[in-house]
């Protein structure tokens, strides 16, 4: 059993930075791939970043390619998102996930077994 909370979400003007952190509990964290998907009103929800259980192996979002960073530090089961350059498309409810049954990461939301409630982010243009 995993579960996460998300945090690190607010209002910010177009070009700023954020960084989420998932806190993670459970003693399977250093064993699961995580991940942060995001969804915007009226949209699916999109796979923005995956990190394998090494933090080794890393996936993004073209969307989000040299804008945002995933890392994760296993000692204090957390998992970040550093999100740099921020755009209005960039708006969504964000969301970490956990892969229990593999060390390496994916984009296919399907693929993970338990999610945060997740955490707002707004940015204003």
């Amino acid at each position: 059993q995993v579960q996460l909370v998300e945090s690190g979400g607010g209002l910010v003007q177009a070009g700023g930075s954020l960084r989420l952190s998932c806190a993670a509990s459970g003693r399977t964290f250093s064993s699961c791939a995580m991940a942060w998907f995001r969804q915007a009103p009226g949209k699916e929800r999109e796979f923005v970043a995956s990190i394998s259980a090494s933090g080794v192996g890393k996936l993004y979002a073209d969307s989000v390619k040299g804008r945002f960073t995933i890392s994760r530090d296993n000692a204090k089961k957390l998992v970040f998102l550093q999100m740099n350059s921020l755009k209005p498309d960039d708006t969504a409810v964000y969301s970490c996930a956990a892969d229990v049954r593999s060390y390496g990461s994916t984009r296919d939301g399907n693929e993970y077994d338990y999610w945060g409630q997740g955490t707002q982010v707004t940015v204003s243009s």
